[in-house]
Protein backbone atom coordinates (compact mmCIF):
# COMPACT_ATOMS: atom_id res chain seq x y z
CA UNK A 1 0.00 0.00 0.00
CA UNK A 2 1.22 3.64 -0.71
CA UNK A 3 1.75 6.03 1.51
CA UNK A 4 -1.03 8.84 1.29
CA UNK A 5 0.29 12.70 -0.03
CA UNK A 6 -1.20 15.59 2.20
CA UNK A 7 -2.36 18.27 0.43
CA UNK A 8 -3.55 21.31 2.51
CA UNK A 9 -6.57 23.30 1.01
CA UNK A 10 -6.17 26.68 3.48
CA UNK A 11 -8.39 29.55 1.89
CA UNK A 12 -6.65 32.95 1.98
CA UNK A 13 -6.21 34.72 5.32
CA UNK A 14 -4.38 37.42 7.28
CA UNK A 15 -3.59 37.84 10.58
CA UNK A 16 -6.60 40.33 11.10
CA UNK A 17 -9.20 38.36 9.35
CA UNK A 18 -8.21 34.54 9.84
CA UNK A 19 -11.25 32.37 10.24
CA UNK A 20 -10.49 29.19 11.66
CA UNK A 21 -13.65 27.87 11.03
CA UNK A 22 -13.28 28.34 7.02
CA UNK A 23 -9.75 26.78 7.30
CA UNK A 24 -11.55 24.05 9.10
CA UNK A 25 -14.09 23.71 6.27
CA UNK A 26 -11.22 23.65 3.52
CA UNK A 27 -9.22 20.96 4.97
CA UNK A 28 -12.10 19.05 5.84
CA UNK A 29 -12.93 18.80 2.20
CA UNK A 30 -10.23 15.90 1.46
CA UNK A 31 -12.14 12.68 1.83
CA UNK A 32 -8.90 11.60 3.35
CA UNK A 33 -8.49 13.85 6.16
CA UNK A 34 -10.92 12.99 9.21
CA UNK A 35 -12.02 15.73 11.90
CA UNK A 36 -8.98 15.21 14.23
CA UNK A 37 -6.39 15.97 11.26
CA UNK A 38 -8.44 18.83 9.98
CA UNK A 39 -8.16 20.13 13.60
CA UNK A 40 -4.97 19.78 13.92
CA UNK A 41 -3.76 21.33 10.63
CA UNK A 42 -6.19 24.12 11.43
CA UNK A 43 -4.33 25.03 14.98
CA UNK A 44 -1.18 24.96 12.64
CA UNK A 45 -2.43 27.72 10.45
CA UNK A 46 -3.74 29.71 13.46
CA UNK A 47 -0.45 29.52 14.97
CA UNK A 48 1.20 30.39 11.68
CA UNK A 49 -1.07 33.45 11.78
CA UNK A 50 -0.93 34.63 14.98
CA UNK A 51 0.71 37.61 16.58
CA UNK A 52 1.03 35.90 20.03
CA UNK A 53 4.64 37.00 21.47
CA UNK A 54 4.34 34.40 24.73
CA UNK A 55 3.25 31.01 25.17
CA UNK A 56 0.34 31.95 27.37
CA UNK A 57 -0.81 34.15 24.38
CA UNK A 58 -0.51 31.69 21.87
CA UNK A 59 -2.01 28.75 24.49
CA UNK A 60 -4.76 30.92 25.04
CA UNK A 61 -5.40 31.46 21.22
CA UNK A 62 -5.38 27.87 19.99
CA UNK A 63 -7.79 26.84 22.96
CA UNK A 64 -10.25 29.75 21.99
CA UNK A 65 -9.80 28.41 17.94
CA UNK A 66 -10.21 24.67 19.62
CA UNK A 67 -13.57 26.20 21.58
CA UNK A 68 -14.71 28.22 17.96
CA UNK A 69 -14.23 24.69 16.25
CA UNK A 70 -16.25 22.69 18.85
CA UNK A 71 -19.19 24.89 18.78
CA UNK A 72 -20.01 24.66 15.21
CA UNK A 73 -20.75 21.43 15.12
CA UNK A 74 -23.49 19.21 17.06
CA UNK A 75 -20.88 16.05 17.50
CA UNK A 76 -17.31 17.38 18.39
CA UNK A 77 -15.92 14.62 19.86
CA UNK A 78 -13.30 13.59 17.50
CA UNK A 79 -12.30 16.99 16.34
CA UNK A 80 -11.91 17.56 20.51
CA UNK A 81 -9.24 14.68 20.28
CA UNK A 82 -7.52 16.15 18.41
CA UNK A 83 -7.33 19.62 19.00
CA UNK A 84 -6.83 17.83 22.82
CA UNK A 85 -4.01 15.94 21.07
CA UNK A 86 -2.41 18.73 19.65
CA UNK A 87 -2.25 21.37 22.46
CA UNK A 88 -0.88 18.53 24.28
CA UNK A 89 2.20 18.29 22.04
CA UNK A 90 2.48 22.05 22.15
CA UNK A 91 2.28 21.94 26.14
CA UNK A 92 4.00 18.69 27.09
CA UNK A 93 6.87 18.11 24.78
CA UNK A 94 9.85 20.06 24.88
CA UNK A 95 10.85 22.50 22.18
CA UNK A 96 14.06 24.86 21.42
CA UNK A 97 14.28 27.59 19.13
CA UNK A 98 16.02 31.25 18.75
CA UNK A 99 13.36 33.39 19.05
CA UNK A 100 9.17 32.94 19.90
CA UNK A 101 8.57 33.36 16.35
CA UNK A 102 11.20 30.72 15.10
CA UNK A 103 9.43 28.44 17.70
CA UNK A 104 5.91 28.87 16.49
CA UNK A 105 6.98 28.19 12.74
CA UNK A 106 9.11 24.69 13.68
CA UNK A 107 6.10 24.17 15.75
CA UNK A 108 3.42 24.48 12.54
CA UNK A 109 6.00 22.49 10.77
CA UNK A 110 6.39 19.16 13.35
CA UNK A 111 2.12 19.74 13.03
CA UNK A 112 2.38 19.20 9.47
CA UNK A 113 5.02 16.40 9.22
CA UNK A 114 2.52 14.71 11.87
CA UNK A 115 -0.38 15.24 10.01
CA UNK A 116 1.56 13.89 7.02
CA UNK A 117 2.38 10.34 8.74
CA UNK A 118 -0.78 9.96 9.96
CA UNK A 119 -2.34 9.52 6.98
CA UNK A 120 -0.32 6.30 7.02
CA UNK A 121 -2.02 4.93 10.29
CA UNK A 122 -4.63 3.31 8.30
CA UNK A 123 -2.18 1.33 6.60
CA UNK A 124 -0.52 0.06 9.44
CA UNK A 125 -4.31 -1.03 10.81
CA UNK A 126 -4.89 -3.04 7.89
CA UNK A 127 -1.87 -4.93 8.24
CA UNK A 128 -2.43 -5.50 12.05
CA UNK A 129 -6.18 -6.42 11.61
CA UNK A 130 -5.12 -8.67 8.48
CA UNK A 131 -3.76 -11.76 10.72
CA UNK A 132 -7.29 -11.78 11.96
CA UNK A 133 -9.05 -12.30 9.14
CA UNK A 134 -9.42 -15.78 7.47
CA UNK A 135 -10.03 -17.07 4.52
CA UNK A 136 -13.93 -17.24 3.69
CA UNK A 137 -14.23 -15.03 6.88
CA UNK A 138 -17.80 -13.69 6.86
CA UNK A 139 -17.98 -10.64 8.67
CA UNK A 140 -20.29 -7.56 10.20
CA UNK A 141 -19.62 -3.72 10.49
CA UNK A 142 -21.17 -0.25 10.57
CA UNK A 143 -21.87 2.52 9.28
CA UNK A 144 -19.15 3.48 7.07
CA UNK A 145 -15.57 4.12 8.43
CA UNK A 146 -12.53 4.69 6.42
CA UNK A 147 -10.15 3.06 8.32
CA UNK A 148 -12.59 -0.49 7.83
CA UNK A 149 -12.73 -0.14 4.71
CA UNK A 150 -8.85 0.04 4.02
CA UNK A 151 -8.46 -3.15 6.82
CA UNK A 152 -11.62 -5.02 4.06
CA UNK A 153 -9.79 -3.78 1.08
CA UNK A 154 -6.38 -4.84 2.46
CA UNK A 155 -8.37 -8.25 3.18
CA UNK A 156 -9.70 -8.73 -0.19
CA UNK A 157 -6.62 -8.57 -1.73
CA UNK A 158 -5.18 -12.13 -0.46
CA UNK A 159 -8.14 -13.37 1.00
CA UNK A 160 -11.74 -14.15 0.38
CA UNK A 161 -14.55 -12.14 2.48
CA UNK A 162 -17.88 -10.85 2.94
CA UNK A 163 -19.88 -8.35 4.21
CA UNK A 164 -22.87 -7.54 6.20
CA UNK A 165 -23.05 -3.73 6.68
CA UNK A 166 -26.10 -2.32 8.69
CA UNK A 167 -27.90 0.64 7.00
CA UNK A 168 -27.04 3.00 9.68
CA UNK A 169 -29.98 5.84 9.88
CA UNK A 170 -31.07 7.88 9.50
CA UNK A 171 -27.69 8.78 7.51
CA UNK A 172 -28.15 5.64 5.67
CA UNK A 173 -24.15 5.63 5.35
CA UNK A 174 -24.29 1.65 5.46
CA UNK A 175 -25.00 1.99 1.93
CA UNK A 176 -21.94 3.83 1.09
CA UNK A 177 -19.88 1.29 2.47
CA UNK A 178 -21.91 -1.03 0.30
CA UNK A 179 -21.40 0.74 -2.97
CA UNK A 180 -17.95 0.87 -2.50
CA UNK A 181 -17.15 -2.70 -1.68
CA UNK A 182 -19.40 -3.86 -4.46
CA UNK A 183 -17.74 -1.92 -6.79
CA UNK A 184 -14.38 -3.55 -5.23
CA UNK A 185 -15.32 -7.08 -6.04
CA UNK A 186 -16.40 -8.26 -1.87
CA UNK A 187 -20.04 -9.67 -1.56
CA UNK A 188 -21.56 -7.65 0.61
CA UNK A 189 -25.19 -7.28 1.97
CA UNK A 190 -27.02 -4.28 3.94
CA UNK A 191 -28.37 -5.57 7.31
CA UNK A 192 -31.50 -3.72 8.76
CA UNK A 193 -30.37 -2.00 11.76
CA UNK A 194 -33.76 -4.34 13.49
CA UNK A 195 -31.82 -7.35 12.21
CA UNK A 196 -28.44 -7.09 13.50
CA UNK A 197 -28.92 -10.05 16.09
CA UNK A 198 -30.65 -12.20 13.46
CA UNK A 199 -27.69 -11.92 11.76
CA UNK A 200 -25.21 -12.32 13.99
CA UNK A 201 -25.04 -16.30 13.95
CA UNK A 202 -23.92 -16.50 10.26
CA UNK A 203 -21.07 -13.87 10.72
CA UNK A 204 -17.50 -14.98 12.05
CA UNK A 205 -16.64 -11.42 13.82
CA UNK A 206 -17.78 -7.71 14.08
CA UNK A 207 -15.79 -4.88 12.62
CA UNK A 208 -16.25 -1.34 13.80
CA UNK A 209 -14.48 1.89 13.34
CA UNK A 210 -14.86 4.85 15.66
CA UNK A 211 -14.86 8.47 16.40
CA UNK A 212 -12.95 7.80 20.03
CA UNK A 213 -11.39 5.57 21.82
CA UNK A 214 -11.39 6.84 25.66
CA UNK A 215 -10.00 6.36 29.01
CA UNK A 216 -11.81 3.77 29.79
CA UNK A 217 -11.17 2.00 27.00
CA UNK A 218 -14.83 2.29 25.78
CA UNK A 219 -15.82 3.27 22.18
CA UNK A 220 -17.29 6.10 20.50
CA UNK A 221 -18.80 5.38 17.44
CA UNK A 222 -21.56 5.80 15.31
CA UNK A 223 -25.27 4.99 17.07
CA UNK A 224 -25.91 1.45 17.12
CA UNK A 225 -22.16 0.23 17.97
CA UNK A 226 -23.24 -0.63 21.41
CA UNK A 227 -25.99 -2.34 20.84
CA UNK A 228 -24.29 -4.23 17.83
CA UNK A 229 -21.26 -5.42 20.86
CA UNK A 230 -23.81 -6.36 23.27
CA UNK A 231 -25.45 -8.96 21.04
CA UNK A 232 -21.93 -10.00 19.49
CA UNK A 233 -21.29 -10.78 23.63
CA UNK A 234 -24.53 -12.61 23.60
CA UNK A 235 -23.48 -14.67 20.50
CA UNK A 236 -19.87 -15.18 21.93
CA UNK A 237 -18.73 -13.48 18.52
CA UNK A 238 -15.45 -11.11 19.00
CA UNK A 239 -16.18 -7.12 18.67
CA UNK A 240 -13.30 -5.43 16.99
CA UNK A 241 -11.92 -1.91 16.81
CA UNK A 242 -10.30 0.12 15.01
CA UNK A 243 -8.94 3.86 15.60
CA UNK A 244 -6.20 5.73 15.11
CA UNK A 245 -4.37 7.19 17.89
CA UNK A 246 -4.99 10.38 16.87
CA UNK A 247 -8.88 9.04 18.24
CA UNK A 248 -7.54 8.00 21.41
CA UNK A 249 -9.87 11.08 23.44
CA UNK A 250 -9.40 11.72 27.68
CA UNK A 251 -12.97 11.09 27.90
CA UNK A 252 -14.48 9.22 30.96
CA UNK A 253 -17.95 8.53 30.20
CA UNK A 254 -19.88 5.99 32.45
CA UNK A 255 -22.80 6.10 30.42
CA UNK A 256 -24.71 7.13 27.36
CA UNK A 257 -25.83 10.37 29.03
CA UNK A 258 -22.01 11.64 30.09
CA UNK A 259 -20.83 11.96 25.91
CA UNK A 260 -20.61 15.76 25.15
CA UNK A 261 -23.06 15.01 22.02
CA UNK A 262 -25.92 14.50 24.32
CA UNK A 263 -28.48 17.15 25.39
CA UNK A 264 -32.23 17.21 26.64
CA UNK A 265 -33.85 17.02 23.58
CA UNK A 266 -32.19 13.70 22.72
CA UNK A 267 -35.22 11.01 23.34
CA UNK A 268 -38.03 13.73 24.70
CA UNK A 269 -41.01 13.36 24.46
CA UNK A 270 -43.05 16.03 22.67
CA UNK A 271 -45.65 18.28 23.95
CA UNK A 272 -48.96 17.12 23.15
CA UNK A 273 -52.02 19.61 22.44
CA UNK A 274 -54.47 20.19 25.24
CA UNK A 275 -57.48 16.93 25.07
CA UNK A 276 -60.46 18.33 23.14
CA UNK A 277 -63.68 18.58 25.27
CA UNK A 278 -65.83 18.01 22.62
CA UNK A 279 -68.32 15.23 23.20
CA UNK A 280 -68.34 12.52 21.18
CA UNK A 281 -71.24 11.69 19.22
CA UNK A 282 -73.89 9.07 20.48
CA UNK A 283 -73.67 5.43 19.54
CA UNK A 284 -75.88 4.28 16.83
CA UNK A 285 -76.00 1.00 18.35
CA UNK A 286 -74.96 -0.22 14.92
CA UNK A 287 -71.20 -1.84 14.88
CA UNK A 288 -68.75 0.97 13.19
CA UNK A 289 -67.63 -2.19 11.08
CA UNK A 290 -71.67 -2.07 9.16
CA UNK A 291 -71.64 1.39 9.31
CA UNK A 292 -69.63 1.88 6.09
CA UNK A 293 -68.00 -1.03 4.48
CA UNK A 294 -65.83 0.79 2.32
CA UNK A 295 -64.65 3.35 4.34
CA UNK A 296 -63.25 0.82 6.56
CA UNK A 297 -61.82 -0.99 4.37
CA UNK A 298 -59.84 1.87 3.24
CA UNK A 299 -58.88 2.38 6.72
CA UNK A 300 -57.59 -1.12 7.79
CA UNK A 301 -55.04 -1.10 4.71
CA UNK A 302 -51.48 0.00 5.52
CA UNK A 303 -49.58 3.15 4.22
CA UNK A 304 -46.63 2.03 1.66
CA UNK A 305 -43.43 1.46 3.67
CA UNK A 306 -42.02 3.67 1.41
CA UNK A 307 -44.53 6.37 2.37
CA UNK A 308 -43.10 6.12 6.19
CA UNK A 309 -40.22 8.10 7.28
CA UNK A 310 -39.25 10.05 9.98
CA UNK A 311 -39.32 13.80 10.19
CA UNK A 312 -36.56 16.24 10.31
CA UNK A 313 -37.54 16.84 14.10
CA UNK A 314 -38.16 13.27 15.01
CA UNK A 315 -34.22 12.89 13.54
CA UNK A 316 -33.17 15.35 16.04
CA UNK A 317 -34.46 13.88 18.85
CA UNK A 318 -32.14 10.88 18.44
CA UNK A 319 -28.03 10.16 18.90
CA UNK A 320 -25.98 10.46 16.21
CA UNK A 321 -23.46 8.50 18.50
CA UNK A 322 -22.89 5.76 21.12
CA UNK A 323 -20.61 4.85 23.79
CA UNK A 324 -19.61 1.12 23.69
CA UNK A 325 -18.84 -0.16 27.86
CA UNK A 326 -14.88 -1.61 27.40
CA UNK A 327 -16.05 -5.01 28.90
CA UNK A 328 -17.62 -5.69 25.37
CA UNK A 329 -14.49 -5.02 23.06
CA UNK A 330 -12.36 -7.95 22.18
CA UNK A 331 -9.51 -6.01 20.95
CA UNK A 332 -8.58 -2.43 19.70
CA UNK A 333 -6.61 -2.49 16.42
CA UNK A 334 -4.28 1.20 16.36
CA UNK A 335 -1.68 2.34 14.50
CA UNK A 336 0.50 1.71 18.28
CA UNK A 337 -0.26 -1.95 18.34
CA UNK A 338 -2.92 -4.23 18.71
CA UNK A 339 -4.65 -2.94 22.31
CA UNK A 340 -7.26 -4.56 25.35
CA UNK A 341 -9.59 -1.95 26.53
CA UNK A 342 -7.40 -2.11 29.80
CA UNK A 343 -4.02 -1.15 27.86
CA UNK A 344 -5.71 2.01 26.29
CA UNK A 345 -5.92 3.48 29.57
CA UNK A 346 -2.65 3.09 30.27
CA UNK A 347 -1.17 4.33 26.90
CA UNK A 348 -3.80 7.25 27.37
CA UNK A 349 -2.09 8.19 30.63
CA UNK A 350 1.24 7.83 29.56
CA UNK A 351 0.75 9.74 26.51
CA UNK A 352 -0.90 12.55 28.10
CA UNK A 353 1.90 12.56 31.52
CA UNK A 354 4.37 14.07 28.84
Amino acid sequence: MSAPSLSINVPGSSTSSFDISAVYRGILADPQISPPLAAMLSLCELMLNSDAGTMAELLKELNEGAETLKKQTTNPISLSAGCELFIAFITLVPHEADSFANLKTELVKQGRKYATEALSYRNKIAQLMNDFIKDNSVILTHSYSRVVMKALLHAHETKRISVYVTEARPRGLGVKTYEALTAAGIPCTIVLDSAVAYAMDKVDFVLVGSEAVVESGGLINAVGSHQMAIIAKAANKPFYALAESYKFHRLFPLSQYDLPTHNPNILSFPSLPARSSVTQPASSGVSPSFQNPAANQQETVPPSPTQRSLSTEQIAKNPDVDYTRPELISLVFSDVGILTPEAISQYLVAMFAG
